[in-house]
């Protein structure tokens, strides 16, 4: 009798583990999403900003150098045309980034960081580890209760 009890509190015990990691599986992946689609509104809103910024610095840009332009022509003076050079190459980068493959470049050399300088992304004492995040919420508490006496 004790054996087949035994049995079936085991059958029902494996069904219960297969269960957890079932929803423990299905809470990750669903947290993997939620982060990716967080990321994914971030990203966009970061290229929308740029594209944004593009419209200010463009109309800036163009009236900043017509009206170089003119004074150069009118005062006979080629000197006043010099910022338009690093103006255009800061124009040249937010169009890049706004409109352009930036992003593409950036993505690629990103990843061949992460293949071939992998020792660059090392945190300051390595990656946070449960221990450590108890530890210093420990020391923490244990401040916050010495400051409250």
């Amino acid at each position: 009798m004790g054996f087949i009890l035994s049995k079936s509190m085991d059958a029902n015990l494996t069904k219960q583990q297969e269960f957890m990691l079932h929803n423990s599986r299905l809470q990750l992946e669903r947290q993997m999403m939620l982060q990716n689609q967080m990321r994914e509104r971030q990203t966009a809103m970061q290229i929308a900003r740029s594209r944004e910024f593009v419209k200010y610095f463009g109309t800036f840009f163009i009236v900043t150098s017509a009206g170089l332009t003119l004074g150069a022509l009118k005062s006979k003076k080629p000197a006043l045309l010099a910022p338009i050079l690093p103006l255009s190459f800061v124009f040249v980068y937010q169009m890049d980034g706004a409109y352009g493959t930036l992003i593409h470049r950036i993505r690629g050399e990103a990843e061949s960081i992460m293949v071939s300088e992998k020792e660059r992304l090392d945190l300051p004492h390595g990656t946070p580890t449960f221990d450590s995040m108890e530890k210093a919420r420990r020391a923490k508490s244990n401040l916050a209760s010495f400051l409250e006496r």
